[in-house]
């Protein structure tokens, strides 16, 4: 059914060109006008969107018919640079107060994945400096929150945890059933 109407309106539009073409004093409505400047411009692109809303550009866009997102919060001047991390969810990007937030909030998992204790106490003295380091600068953005950890409790408790998940690892280990003779002897 669109297709023939397609055709049609193709065909309109040819034949309505080449009218206009044979006349040499009339300008075809999407033609840009001969002068390009400040007062022409507004005419040009709106002429231009007209087009291309008759032409059908901007049906079934993604998006059509949402509301937009973020309209009626709170201005935020880095709103674009949030939208954007979230949406390519991208790690590793921010002010080094938030960065460390997140940091220490995946801390105790990250070390449980350390297999020796002096890595464990390089990744805590290593997550300390940057925690005194962001606190020393005035760089503006948000305040750094997140406290220095330490080491010694920090180390006592990996310890904890990992004698735990080995006591739990060893206990999950079901205990082989009796195998059966796939034969009998009679």
């Amino acid at each position: 059914m669109k297709d023939p109407d397609r055709v049609r309106r193709a065909h309109d539009a040819a034949r309505s060109a080449h009218e206009t073409a044979e006349r040499p004093g009339q300008h075809h409505p999407s033609a840009p006008p001969a002068a390009l400047n400040a007062e022409t411009m507004p005419a040009i692109v709106e002429t231009a969107i007209q087009v291309a809303i008759r032409q059908g550009q901007f049906d079934d866009l993604p998006g059509a018919g949402k509301p937009i997102p973020g309209i009626g919060d709170h201005h935020d001047p880095d709103w674009w640079i949030r939208r954007k991390i979230e949406r390519e969810n991208l790690t590793g990007l921010g002010p080094p107060a938030l960065m460390l937030r997140v940091e220490d909030r995946e801390l105790d998992a990250h070390l449980d994945d350390l297999r020796r204790e002096s890595d464990v106490r390089a990744v805590l003295e290593d997550f300390n400096r940057r925690v005194i380091e962001a606190r020393r600068q005035l760089l503006g953005g948000p305040p750094v929150v997140t406290k220095p950890r330490d080491v010694d409790a920090e180390v006592a408790a990996w310890h904890g945890r990992r004698t735990a998940a080995a006591a739990a690892a060893a206990a999950e280990v079901p205990t082989p059933a009796p195998r059966k003779r796939w034969f009998r002897k009679p």
